[in-house]
C-alpha cells in the first residue's frame, strides 16, 4: 500500500502484489542489471533489506534503481523490522510490530531509520523505529521482542484450500487482461503469489463478489539463514494482498475501477518461528469499511496448518464510480 495518505487517484494500489503495482518501487523484467550482474527480483528485495549502518542505532535504507512515484509501504515495514532487529540479539525474536504511515516517501532519496531503545529486560525488549527523509517523519513503528518460551497453545484453524502446486502463479491470471493490468504485468515479483480463489480482476469479469481472499505466497527463491530476514520478508509481503477483500466484497477490482487506497496503519503479531521461503497461506478478510476507511485482517499459516502471524491493516479506500 501507499506509504501515506494523500496519494493520487489510480486504478490500482501500491505494493508488491499484483493489485499493488501502481506505486511500485521498481518496475521492469524479472531481472535487473547492476554493475554488469543480473539480479533477480528476490535479490533486489534482499538488497533493500540489507541496511547500511551509519551510526549507533542509525541505519540507511535504499530504493531499487527502478522506482515508481512512492515508497511501497511493505518496503518500509521490512526495512524497519531489520533496523529494530539489528539492535536486539538473535536469541530474542520480534513478536509484534505496530506501524503508522505519516507521509509518502521520495523514491529518489534514501531513507534514514533511527532506532530508540526503550527497554531491554530479562525476557522482553522494546524499540521505536522512525523513518526520515529530509528530517521529516515518514513512518513510525513500535517493535516488541521476547525470548521464546513454551506455553499454552491454540489457534484459529487454517482454511481448506488446494495445495500451492495445484495453483497457477498470479502472472498467469493476467492473460487477456494485459491492457487493463499493464502495471501488474510489467511489475517485478520477488514473492511467488498463487491465489486459491479468483482474484479481483477475474471476479470483475464474472460479476462475482467475495468477502475473503486466500493466497499462497513465499519468497521466489531461497532466503539466507537469518531469521530476521524471513520475518522482514513476511512483513514486506503482508502489505500485498491484505486489502483485496475490501474491494472484492463490493465487486470492485484494481485496474478496472477508479480506486484510491492508502495505508493508515499496519500491525503484525508473529506467533512462532518460520521460514518464508516455504509456502505460507495468507488468509484475509475485511470485517468493516466505513468513513472512506477499510479494515482488513489476515492470518499466515504454514503448510502444516500452524498459525504463523496475524495482520491487521487500516487503509483509506475511496471509490469513484463512473459518472452516469
Amino acid at each position: 500500500m501507499n506509504a501515506s495518505l494523500g496519494e493520487s487517484v489510480s486504478t490500482g494500489r501500491s505494493g508488491q502484489g499484483p493489485e499493488a503495482a501502481a506505486e511500485r518501487n521498481h518496475a521492469g523484467p524479472r531481472a535487473h542489471a547492476a554493475d554488469g550482474h543480473w539480479k533477480t527480483d528476490l535479490e533486489v528485495l534482499l538488497d533493500l533489506l540489507d541496511l547500511e549502518q551509519i551510526g549507533e542505532d542509525h541505519f540507511l535504507g535504499h530504493h531499487p534503481e527502478k522506482v515508481h512515484s512512492r515508497t511501497f509501504g511493505g518496503q518500509l515495514m521490512g526495512q524497519a523490522i531489520v533496523a529494530a532487529g539489528r539492535t536486539v540479539g538473535p536469541e530474542r525474536p520480534v513478536h509484534a510490530v505496530n506501524a503508522h504511515f505519516v507521509r509518502g516517501g521520495d523514491v529518489t532519496k534514501p531513507i534514514e531509520y533511527r532506532v530508540e531503545r526503550h527497554r531491554d529486560g530479562r525476557s522482553f525488549a522494546n524499540r521505536t523505529v522512525t523513518a526520515y527523509q529530509n528530517d521529516q517523519e515518514l513512518f513510525v513503528m513500535l517493535a516488541a521482542f521476547q525470548d521464546w518460551s513454551p506455553g499454552l497453545e491454540h489457534a484459529t484453524p487454517q482454511p481448506q484450500v488446494p495445495d500451492p502446486e495445484q495453483l497457477p502463479r498470479v502472472e498467469e491470471s493476467f492473460t487477456g487482461l494485459e491492457d487493463r493490468l499493464q502495471m501488474f504485468v510489467n511489475a517485478p515479483h520477488p514473492i511467488d503469489l498463487r491465489y486459491a480463489n479468483d482474484p479481483a480482476w477475474i471476479l470483475k469479469g464474472t460479476g462475482g463478489t467475495l468477502d475473503y481472499n486466500r493466497v499462497w505466497m513465499k519468497a521466489d527463491g531461497r532466503l539466507p539463514d537469518d531469521a530476521l530476514i524471513h520475518v522482514a520478508t513476511l512483513g514486506y509481503s503482508s502489505d500485498t494482498t491484505v486489502l483485496d477483500s475490501i474491494i472484492t466484497t463490493h465487486g470492485l477490482s484494481w485496474g478496472f475501477d477508479r480506486i484510491i487506497a492508502a495505508t493508515v496503519n499496519h500491525s503484525i503479531w508473529f506467533h512462532r518461528p518460520f521460514r518464508f521461503d516455504d509456502w505460507a497461506l495468507y488468509a484475509t478478510q475485511s470485517p468493516v469499511a466505513a468513513g472512506s476507511r477499510g479494515l482488513a485482517t489476515g492470518h499466515f499459516y504454514s503448510r502444516a496448518g500452524e498459525l504463523l502471524a496475524t495482520v491487521v491493516q487500516e487503509g483509506v479506500i475511496r471509490h469513484f464510480p463512473p459518472r452516469a
